[in-house]
């Protein structure tokens, strides 16, 4: 499976502060926003990532992330030379999928969650059709709605329903099998001009082949695109770390557990980062390894 994240956009709602910098390169507290969504494809044990954005914000995602050698990654980069819709990416992305399924992650979604991994790993195991993460909110007339039977299986998925029948919010991560890249080729633009992702979802269910995986009261699901949502990610993220110590969306972190890269690989991001507690944080995974390995 190989994983998409569009992370395009002009970021109009985050002006002035985006108005010589792409959204998903400002920082939640510590860290690009785009490492966010970038370490839900890794947890979900994808390597091989195409990132998308605007033309003149693609070479900062170059440098920021490169070829993804350090991290086991592949990283490949793709123009998006106007924002026309989510679905857009499938068309842009043809060529990276081929014939694999794919993962596709909003570049200004941020998820956390203890059982994040079990979820990706069922939405990942699945080999035909496909899933979308469903969160309960108060609002759900700023979303895409899913509407569930009593089984939890999707009945109707609509675009901001003015009187929606559900508050399940379709979150922005979309796992897909191949059908997609047909699917999404063949999706016209709405009415506001875009190619919408819940045409495609639509289309999975129609044919009977849309899975929803509800996100419960345990998980966190925060959209960074306004200032306010944009601080309370921060403060989210602050709370976390500061509390327990830990790092949210450490990239070196998720690789070294997922066995991407080797202890050495480890400490060298560590040293690099050493003056900060993200590589002090990697310094200390390396340690308690080792530390590990010699009680074996």
């Amino acid at each position: 499976m190989k994983g998409i994240v569009l992370a395009g956009g002009s970021g109009t709602r985050l002006h002035p502060a985006t108005l010589s910098i792409n959204k998903q390169l400002l920082p939640v507290y510590d860290k690009p926003m785009i490492y966010y969504p970038v370490s839900v494809l890794m947890l979900a044990g994808i390597r091989e990532i195409l990132i998308i954005s605007s033309p003149e914000h693609l070479d900062n995602y170059k440098r920021l992330f490169g070829t993804g050698e350090q991290f086991g990654l592949t990283f490949s980069y793709a123009l998006q030379p106007r924002p026309e819709g989510l679905a857009q990416a499938f068309v842009i992305g043809r060529d990276f999928v081929g014939d694999d399924d794919v993962a596709l992650i909003l570049g200004d979604n941020l998820f956390f969650g203890a059982g994040m991994g079990d979820l990706l790993e069922r939405a990942r195991g699945r080999k035909e059709g496909a899933t979308v993460f469903a969160y309960h909110v108060d609002n759900p007339q700023a979303y895409g709605v899913v509407s569930l039977d009593k089984t939890g299986r999707a009945t109707r998925i609509v675009e901001k329903p003015t009187k929606p029948d559900s508050t399940w919010a379709v979150t922005g991560l979309y796992f897909y099998d191949n059908q997609v890249l047909d699917i999404a080729a063949d999706v016209k633009p709405s009415a506001r001009g875009e190619l919408e992702i819940t045409s495609v979802n639509e289309a999975y269910l129609q044919r009977g082949q849309l899975h929803v995986e509800r996100m419960s009261r345990g998980y966190a699901w925060l959209d960074t695109g306004t200032h306010d949502s944009l601080l309370e990610a921060s403060e989210f993220v602050r709370t976390l770390q500061n509390r327990q110590g830990l790092q949210v969306a450490c990239l070196e972190e998720i690789a070294y557990l997922q066995g991407f890269i080797n202890r050495a690989q480890l400490i060298a991001r560590g040293e690099m980062f050493a003056k900060t507690n993200y590589g002090q944080n990697l310094l200390r995974l390396a340690r308690e390894s080792e530390d590990e390995l010699r009680l074996r």
